[in-house]
C-alpha cells in the first residue's frame, strides 16, 4: 500500500505550506498502520502530516487523519548520528534524550489524569515497534479547537499561569516514580558537559549550592519541565499543554520562571514579574507553599542562567533581568 505523506512546516504566524509525497510502505509502516487502525477503531488512513521533527533528529511528530478522526503520532527513532543544532552531541546527551522519551511514556502510563483548568492530551496507545522505534498515539487537541500561538495576550498568559498552578497543586507532594527524580531539561546532574565549559567561574562554583537549595525545599510537586509557550495550545478561554519529556519532581516555580522567559524580553520581565507571580500564587492558593516558592524564584533563574552560560554563551535570555537574579543569589550564597 502507499501512504500519502504531508510535510507541514510549522510556522504559527504564517499560512502553512504543504508538500505532497508518495512513500511506499515497508513492513514496519504496515505494523504501525495496523496499530493505528486497531487502537482507534478506524478502517483507513487518509493522510499523514509531519508537524515537526523531534530535537536532534530523534524522530517526528505527525498528525494522522483517519476515516473519522485524527490523532497525534509521536514516533521516536534514535539516529545513527545525532545532529544537535548547537553541537552538543555526546553519549551523555544521547542518554538524556533516550531517557526523556521513556519518561514521557511513563508519564502517560502512570500519571496523566484529568485536571480542571489543566488540559493534557489523553493517551490512546503507546509501545515499541519491531525495529525498536517507540511510539505514542495521543489525542489530537486541534480536533477540539486548540492551536499553537507565537505570541499571547495577557488573558492567555493568565490562562497558562492558571494551568501551571492547577497542575502543581494537583501533584503537590506526589512522588515522581518512573519520571525524572528532578524535572526540567536543564537540571545540573544531567548537564555536566555544559557545567564544565562555563565561563562564569563564580556561578560555576556556586552551582551545586544552588541546586541543593532548590532540591532541599519542603514543598515539591511534579513540574512540566519544559513549560515554554511552544508547548501550550490555546482555545478561547482554555489552554492545554503538551510535551512531557522532562516532567519530574521539583518546585513549581521552576515552570513559572521558564514560562516567563519564553514570552517576555528583559524589559517586560522587569515590568511584569509581580503581576505574573501574584497571578500564579493566587491560583495556587497555598500560603505556605507560596512563601517558600517566592523565595526560591531568584534561585530558579540563577540555576537556568547556569545552564545557558555553558550551553549557549551569548543567548538572548542571558539579559539584564536574569543577570540581576543571578547576582542577587550569589550575594545570598
Amino acid at each position: 500500500m502507499v501512504f500519502s505523506l504531508v510535510l507541514m512546516h510549522k510556522e504559527p504566524q504564517r499560512k502553512p505550506r504543504y508538500l505532497y509525497l508518495s512513500v511506499k510502505s515497508n513492513s514496519m509502516e504496515q505494523q504501525l498502520e495496523n496499530i493505528l487502525l486497531s487502537s482507534t477503531n478506524s478502517s483507513s488512513i487518509k493522510k499523514v502530516e509531519l508537524i515537526q521533527k523531534l530535537w536532534s533528529g530523534y524522530g517526528g511528530l505527525k498528525r494522522v487523519t483517519l476515516n473519522d478522526q485524527s490523532v497525534i503520532l509521536k514516533l521516536i527513532k534514535f539516529p545513527n548520528e545525532s545532529n544537535h543544532p548547537r553541537g552538543w552531541d555526546s553519549d551523555i546527551s544521547h542518554e538524556r534524550k533516550a531517557r526523556s522519551y521513556e519518561v514521557e511514556m511513563s508519564w502517560y502510563q502512570h500519571f496523566n489524569q484529568p485536571i480542571n483548568h489543566a488540559k493534557i492530551p489523553s493517551l490512546i496507545k503507546q509501545g515499541e515497534l519491531k525495529g525498536k522505534e517507540k511510539f505514542l498515539i495521543l489525542e489530537d487537541l486541534t480536533s477540539s479547537g486548540f492551536s499553537p500561538k507565537g505570541t499571547i495576550n495577557p488573558t492567555q498568559i493568565k490562562l497558562c499561569l492558571k494551568w501551571l498552578a492547577k497542575f502543581h497543586s494537583h501533584y503537590l507532594n506526589a512522588e515522581p516514580r518512573h519520571l525524572w527524580p528532578i524535572g526540567t531539561y536543564w537540571h545540573l546532574d544531567t548537564r555536566p558537559d555544559e557545567l564544565k565549559v562555563m565561563k562564569d567561574n563564580e556561578l560555576k562554583k556556586a552551582a551545586h549550592l544552588i541546586d541543593q537549595k532548590l532540591n532541599s525545599s519542603k514543598y515539591k510537586t511534579i513540574v512540566h519541565g519544559d513549560a515554554k509557550i511552544a508547548n501550550f495550545l490555546f482555545k478561547e478561554n482554555e489552554v492545554a499543554a503538551v510535551d512531557f519529556q522532562y516532567v519530574g519532581g521539583g518546585v513549581g516555580i521552576k515552570d513559572v520562571a521558564y514560562f516567563l522567559s519564553s514570552i517576555y524580553n528583559e524589559e517586560e520581565l522587569h515590568q511584569k514579574e509581580s503581576w505574573c507571580l501574584d497571578t500564579y500564587f493566587k491560583e495556587l492558593a497555598n500560603p505556605e507553599v507560596e512563601k517558600e516558592w517566592r523565595e526560591l524564584y531568584p534561585y530558579v533563574w540563577c540555576d537556568f542562567y547556569r545552564f545557558l552560560n555553558g550551553w549557549s554563551p551569548g543567548h538572548y535570555k542571558l539579559n539584564s533581568y536574569s543577570e540581576q537574579m543571578k547576582n542577587k543569589v550569589l550575594e545570598w550564597i
